[in-house]
């Protein structure tokens, strides 16, 4: 039979189906706070704070290791090609023939040819500071909306003919530069003269300032027109790769091999994926490690739950065995500390849930006030990839964590309620 016995008619029982009102009263009762209760309405207050601290920190962890992944893959692929294609055995001299044949091969979005070398860089008023020259068309530095919609003074228009160079935010504000300002290059790969090559030295005018929003590419990045860049490198008539995006970069090893093949020339290609492995591993990696840790919090939080309810089950031995005697089935009483149980994993699980969703959608809100409150930059730029701490909150992390925390709390009450069950009437009351 589905239905069981429980006290409360005049003959002593009455039948109840399974998680009844009366179940539920008795358990709402266990969780109210009385003196001669503390102990145990502590240790549940304990485990309601630690569930919701819990499930909280794991949303805006997971949160926070999404954004990182997300801001960073979509900046580097922005900036950087998805594929990479290089001559092999002659130089790149027919860049051009190469670039208009790749970009017909179905899937690519563009190809730009390139020229880039490190530098040192420095200001009308001294220091200096390493750089990376990428050299590019203009028409071509135009099709990177990373660069050129985030260009916050001067202008690309142009930029072929202008014989100045693009440079980051940070860039300019180490050195001190503004539009129009002259940026000294030094590449060690100078002329040969007959005391041995000596590093070559040149000063451009700085004709834009743009922001990628990732701090290692805008104190580090130097766009200038293709033309100058094969002149300062001595690279004249060739480029040393070229550079290929194409629409999905998820898909970009299927497209391999067509590259390849278009372009009628021996070369070798290496995707982004292959070039930044090392990087998003570790990310992944991180991922997985913070969220072990932080479900140990969880963990805890469910210990608590199991020790306060066998403390309670210990208080409220009389009251079990008074409930026996009248009728009640050793069901009723397990479903009674169940409810009990469940009711703090589940309002704490729910709390986290708020806490954490709250604290995502107001992260950089919340960022800034404890830099206010600190006097110091949290997250500062300086040491970290991204200008702004990154939140995406994604539904299945979500799911995961909230599904995970109340797994764990259904099975902290299990044991204890069992015991409760399982009391017998005769031996808790035989000192009453």
């Amino acid at each position: 039979m589905t239905e069981e016995t429980t006290a409360g008619s005049p003959q002593g029982s009455v039948r109840s189906q399974p998680f009844s009102r009366f179940e539920w009263m008795i358990a709402a009762r266990y969780l109210r706070s009385r003196r001669r209760d503390a102990g145990v309405s502590v240790i549940a207050g304990f485990s309601f704070v630690g569930i919701m601290l819990g499930v909280a920190a794991l949303i805006i962890v997971m949160a926070v290791m999404s954004g990182f992944r997300t801001e960073l893959l979509s900046r580097i692929l922005g900036v950087n090609g998805h594929v990479i294609l290089q001559p092999i055995d002659t130089p790149l001299t027919d860049y051009a023939e190469v670039t208009e044949a790749v970009s017909k091969v179905p899937g690519v979005a563009y190809a730009m040819p390139l020229i880039e070398g490190q530098v040192l860089a420095s200001g009308p008023r001294g220091g200096g500071t390493g750089a990376l020259v990428k050299g590019v068309r203009g028409g071509d530095l135009k099709q990177l909306k990373a660069v050129s919609d985030t260009v916050k003074s001067g202008t690309l228009d142009g930029f072929d003919g202008s014989g100045g160079v693009a440079i980051g935010t940070r860039l300019a504000e180490s050195l001190g530069l503004a539009v129009g300002d002259l940026i000294t290059l030094v590449s060690p790969e100078g002329d040969a003269t007959p005391l041995g090559v000596t590093p070559r030295v040149k000063a451009y005018p700085v004709v834009a300032i743009f922001e990628i929003g990732l701090s290692e590419y805008d104190a580090a990045y130097v766009y200038m027109p293709l033309s100058e860049a094969q002149l300062f490198f001595n690279q004249e008539d060739k480029a040393q790769s070229v550079e290929i995006f194409v629409d999905n970069p998820d898909d970009v090893v299927d497209l391999q091999a067509p590259i390849e093949q278009a372009t009628g020339r021996p070369n070798f290609t290496v995707t982004w994926q292959r070039q930044n492995q090392a990087f998003f591993s570790t990310l992944e990696v991180e991922r997985n490690v913070m969220f072990i840790i932080l479900t140990l919090i969880i963990l805890v939080a469910a210990l608590n739950i199991i020790s306060g309810l066998f403390m309670l089950v210990k208080d409220k031995g009389r009251d079990i065995a008074i409930l026996r005697t009248m009728g009640a089935s050793k069901g009723a009483v397990m479903r009674v500390f169940l409810i009990t149980g469940a009711s703090i994993g589940v309002a704490g699980t729910l709390a986290g849930f708020g806490l954490g969703l709250l604290f995502c959608l107001n992260i950089e809100r919340i960022r800034d006030f404890f830099s206010w409150i600190s006097g110091t930059t949290i997250f500062n730029p300086e040491f970290y990839f991204l200008s702004q701490l990154p939140a995406e909150v994604k539904p299945a992390d979500v799911t995961a964590v909230v599904v995970m925390a109340l797994v764990l709390a259904f099975l902290a009450t299990i044991f204890p309620s069992w015991k409760a069950s399982r009391l017998d009437p005769v031996e808790a009351l035989r000192y009453e």
